[in-house]
């Protein structure tokens, strides 16, 4: 069964399962209310201004019927009627009045009674019913004599159409009428002449009327297109056009079909390709699940449909246009098209009629839609495609017609023509850098390389092209677009085929780029072994630009494996060769490692005065990569200091220089970005993360997209979303390429604890630290501290909710991740070998809250003292620090154990201060957590809500107390998981008893369970 009226989008006939759920209306908010409102349907936001008529435009597929739909819910929500007729695409066969005979059709089917009322007293109507239009009906003798409209029998026509007139106001004389009829493009004349009656005459009662069209379909010989014109003028006619959906809509509409999710990269495809068109989001969707591909069937189809209307030289011009792309400039169309003179004008006049190209403002044609290029282009024949390819390349080649590097490239490559393919990808890609798209130029450069192929097929392709440096190049290029591991690849690759008698100074330039890329990705490449083959490749002298550029790179790798002495020297050593040879970008990065040097050291003076003066050097030389590499090293410097406002500032510079040269996915620009998300998350500006982090319509490589959605796990976390560890099945595959990606995840520790999961919170934990260490070769991570204080955290607050044999394991699983912590709490690399202000906080953090999970556990059970004072520490240092969350986090957990102390008064000014951080970061799991400290968890008020009679009642501190009772719990055991005194729990005990009658614990337990008071 085909059934429009319930398709997701106008016009467009698929089959529907009548179980299935509408597509979600999305972005269509506005339209609805103003279309409802000139209907006279009542709206959410007020009065409406009808009834009247409205002529609702849009292209084929753009959510007409999806927007009717909802309007007719809306309506008979509201108490209209709704009645539904559709003109469809019969040809010359189309049956006069068909959407009418629809509509009384089905009034009849539904409202039988409401059918003959009408019949009897407008008997004209009864030539509209489905049964009077079908070959061989028989009349009764005593049926009024009417005529049949199919048998060409006369009658009056303003006789048929004042009794429709009169028979829809009937109808509204129970209720108001919406008459909807849809895809009037192809309405016969006698039914655009109904409407146009319809629409002209006014009615006493409510009737409004709804005629959709397909814009697209009316070309300039259209009937309907002057018919519309005339409509619109007409009093309480209001002409509608949907236009396509903006971006951000799609975007919403492609998450609502595909809740998993996606790649950026690829939601940005679709919403480029769709266009705004509803239908051909929901088919672009679709075909994510087929693998990408060509277009779908149906939809090709649907698109191709205007093709076959046009002539054969109209097409043979489209066909030549879709070759070119989406757009196409008019002297090069009318170059390739082989339909020469005023042929070729009147084909393009009716291609533009046809509304399938249209003229563009510099002097060219684009096709009326994205998708519809793709269509006619998938449509070529193999040969067809080769020779308009050709074609497109020899025009192009010729330089008598303007075009790019990039356009010619496309065209030779398609047409076989590999030696232009490879010099036109070449010159694409250097265009590409120079105007700052490094993603651009990677991928032409790779096409060349790719068309190359081995050293003997690139001899004879291009033998003046070397193929050492295009690989050189393209690796560059890919380093600059963010997709470092590619670039690494390439290098990679080329230096595993170089042959044995290549030059020195080539095989160094190979190595050196190697470790270039090597030293800014995770790699267990030994990135010193490659710079110091090449130092031994470039001689001392003469000084050389290669040895300088080779002798910056060594001292990187010596900063690397913290050996400083030996980076020093070999730095000083690069700045002033560059120096004497004039090298200021070498000198500028050389300047820069001298400064992560002083840093390292803790000379934050010195290497503060080092690093501006790289980053001057580097500006004034316009060597992008250098700059970003010293403002880098300035927000690094700012935030080991716990100066986390000018870390900001720096790291904010880093990544504003990379989206200003094109470079955002950069090394150190991305770097920049995420440093800068991870400063705004400890500042307590959560929502800015958010917006750091968000890569919409930005298409990153999928490296960036995993680090800014990695870096947006903590604010989730701290907010309780745990649809938030969905996202760690996309990230986890990145784990052992980009140790960063991983450690980013840690916040799903606390997802998982929070969530009651600590099974879950433990395995993360594991899993990422072990990931991680492999990766970076590192027996230990000072990151480690911080996640270890995480689970541990975590392991004590589930200890307040398990039994014994529970709490021994949580213990357990304690102990190792202290271990863990003070195995990684090494800071020999460190400045003055000391942690910095975050490093000590996280290590105040530790101890705090492992002595909280003994305290719990009961296990080397740490003095009253003892806890609060390691707790004070921690509010402390991450005071200091100046990490918001935390702060208040160790500010609820130190109410909690003066609360368990007794000492609740000194607890409270602690509880307002975190409960007022937490309500502002919007951080649910911290103020559930102060609700508890409070004594108002929900256990505790549904105890007072369940509770007896008042001279049997227990309060609901004491319901706490005996459910933990009844768990064979112990008063000191009791106190600290509800964080008050044993004498307290003892108090509590003895009142329990009394008001249950019982001789001891297990006596009132189990008669708590027999009434009710407790579960199991």
């Amino acid at each position: 069964m085909f059934d429009v009226v319930g398709a997701a989008h106008d016009d467009v006939l698929v089959p529907v399962d009548p179980s299935a759920p509408p597509a979600p209306l999305v972005g269509r908010a506005q339209e609805l209310e103003r279309l409802a409102g000139l209907v006279g349907v009542p709206g959410p936001s007020g009065a409406p201004v009808g009834p009247g008529s409205v002529l609702l435009a849009g292209d084929a597929g753009v959510g007409k019927t999806r927007l009717l739909t909802e309007l007719r819910d809306t309506a008979q929500t509201a108490g209209w009627q709704v009645v539904i007729g559709h003109c469809l695409d019969f040809g010359d066969s189309t049956l006069p009045y068909l959407p009418f005979s629809e509509i009384f059709g089905r009034l009849a089917a539904d409202q039988p009674a409401v059918a003959a009322q009408l019949i009897d007293a407008h008997p004209a109507v009864a030539r509209l019913m489905p049964g009077r239009r079908m070959m061989g009906d028989e009349h009764p003798a005593d049926a009024p004599q009417l005529g049949s409209l199919d048998r060409g029998d006369r009658m009056d026509r303003s006789v048929l159409f004042e009794s429709v007139q009169a028979a829809l106001g009937d109808l509204a004389s129970s209720a108001p009428v919406l008459v909807l009829v849809e895809d009037v493009h192809w309405a016969d004349q006698s039914t655009r002449e109904m409407l146009g009656f319809l629409f002209a005459r006014r009615h006493d009662l409510p009737v409004s009327i709804v005629a959709s069209y397909r814009t697209d379909d009316l070309h300039r010989r259209h009937p309907l297109r002057a018919t519309a014109a005339q409509w619109g003028r007409l009093a309480g006619v209001t002409r509608l056009q949907l236009e396509p959906l903006p971006d951000s809509a799609v975007r919403t509409l492609v998450r609502a079909l595909h809740p998993e999710p996606l790649p950026e990269r690829e939601v940005r495809g679709i919403v480029r390709r769709a266009e705004g068109n509803a239908f051909f989001t929901e088919e672009l969707v679709a075909g994510i699940e087929r693998g990408g591909g060509p277009l779908s069937w149906d939809l090709a189809e649907l698109l191709l449909v205007r093709l076959d209307q046009l002539d054969d030289d109209a097409r043979a011009v489209v066909r030549a246009a879709s070759v070119a792309g989406r757009r196409v400039p008019h002297a090069l169309l009318a170059r390739v098209a082989g339909v020469g003179g005023q042929q070729f004008d009147a084909a393009v006049r009716s291609a533009v009629d046809g509304n399938v190209l249209i003229p563009t403002q510099r002097d060219g044609y684009a096709f009326r839609h994205a998708l519809l290029a793709e269509a006619v282009y998938d449509d070529l024949l193999p040969g067809e495609r080769v020779g308009l390819h050709a074609a497109y390349a020899e025009a192009l080649a010729s330089r008598d017609v303007e075009g790019t590097a990039a356009e010619l490239a496309r065209h030779a490559r398609a047409a076989h023509d590999l030696a232009t393919a490879v010099r036109a990808s070449i010159q694409a890609g250097d265009e590409a850098m120079r105007v700052g798209g490094p993603d651009e130029a990677t991928q032409h450069l790779e096409t060349a390389l790719e068309l190359l192929g081995d050293a003997a097929r690139a001899e004879q392709i291009a033998p003046d092209v070397d193929r050492v440096q295009l690989t050189l190049r393209a690796a560059e290029a890919a380093m600059a677009a963010g997709r470092v591991h590619r670039g690494l690849a390439l290098v990679q690759e080329q230096l595993a085929t170089l042959p044995d008698d290549v030059p020195a100074a080539t095989r160094a330039s190979v190595l050196l780029m190697a470790a270039t890329i090597a030293l800014v990705s995770d790699t267990t490449i030994d990135v010193l072994a490659l710079t110091a083959e090449a130092l031994q490749l470039v001689p001392e002298q003469p000084p050389s630009a290669l040895r300088a550029k080779v002798m910056g790179v060594h001292a990187r790798a010596n900063l690397e494996h913290y050996r400083r002495e030996e980076a020093a020297r070999w730095a000083q050593a690069s700045a002033e060769m560059a120096l004497a040879l004039q090298l200021p970008a070498v000198v500028a990065e050389a300047t820069t490692t001298l400064g992560y040097l002083d840093r390292r050291a803790g000379d934050a003076l010195s290497s503060r005065a080092a690093l501006q003066q790289s980053v001057r050097r580097a500006r004034s030389a316009g060597d992008v990569s250098a700059e970003l590499r010293g403002l880098y090293g300035l927000g690094a410097l700012a935030f080991e200091n716990g100066q986390l406002p000018e870390a900001r500032a720096g790291y904010t510079a880093a990544f504003t220089l990379g989206l200003e040269r094109g470079r955002p996915w950069a090394p150190y620009a991305l770097e920049g970005r995420f440093q800068a998300a991870q400063v705004a998350y400890v500042m307590g500006d959560w929502d800015d993360v958010l917006a750091l982090t968000d890569v919409t319509d930005a298409a990153p490589p999928g490296v960036a997209e995993a680090w800014l959605a990695g870096g947006r796990l903590a604010v989730q976390a701290g907010r309780g979303r745990q649809h938030a560890v969905d996202v760690l099945a996309n990230l986890r595959p990145w784990w052992g390429k980009e140790g960063v990606v991983a450690i980013s995840c840690a916040p799903a520790i606390d997802l998982y604890g929070d969530a009651g999961d600590v099974e879950s919170a433990k395995a993360v934990h594991d899993e990422i630290a072990a990931t991680v260490t492999k990766l970076w070769q590192r027996e230990t991570l000072h990151v480690q501290v911080r996640m270890a204080a995480l689970l541990l955290g975590q392991l004590a607050t589930a200890a307040g909710r398990g039994g014994g044999q529970a709490r021994r394991e949580l213990g357990r699983w304690g102990a190792q991740a202290l271990a863990t912590a003070q195995a990684a709490a090494r800071w020999e690399h460190e400045p003055q070998g000391r942690p910095g202000p975050e490093g000590a906080a996280w290590v105040a953090r530790v101890e705090a809250e492992h002595a909280r999970l003994r305290w719990l556990c009961g296990v080397d059970v740490p003095g009253d003292d003892e806890l609060v004072e390691l707790w004070q520490r921690s509010v402390a240092t991450f005071e200091a620090f100046g990490h918001v969350f935390e702060t208040a986090r160790s500010q609820a957990r130190l109410a909690a154990v003066l609360r368990a102390c007794g000492r609740v008064e000194a607890a409270e000014p602690l509880v307002t201060a975190a409960r007022a951080t937490a309500t502002r970061l919007g951080a649910e799991p911290l103020l559930r957590e102060l609700r508890l400290v409070a004594g108002a968890g929900p256990r505790a008020r549904a105890a007072v809500a369940d509770a007896g009679p008042a001279d049997q009642q227990l309060t609901a501190r004491e319901r706490e107390v005996l459910e933990l009772v009844s768990l064979g719990r112990s008063n000191r055991e009791i106190g600290q998981q509800l964080f008050i005194s044993t004498k307290t729990v003892s108090v509590h005990v003895s009142n329990i008893l009394a008001k249950l009658g019982a001789a001891g614990r297990t006596e009132a337990a189990a008669l708590a369970r027999r009434q009710g008071l407790i579960s199991g």
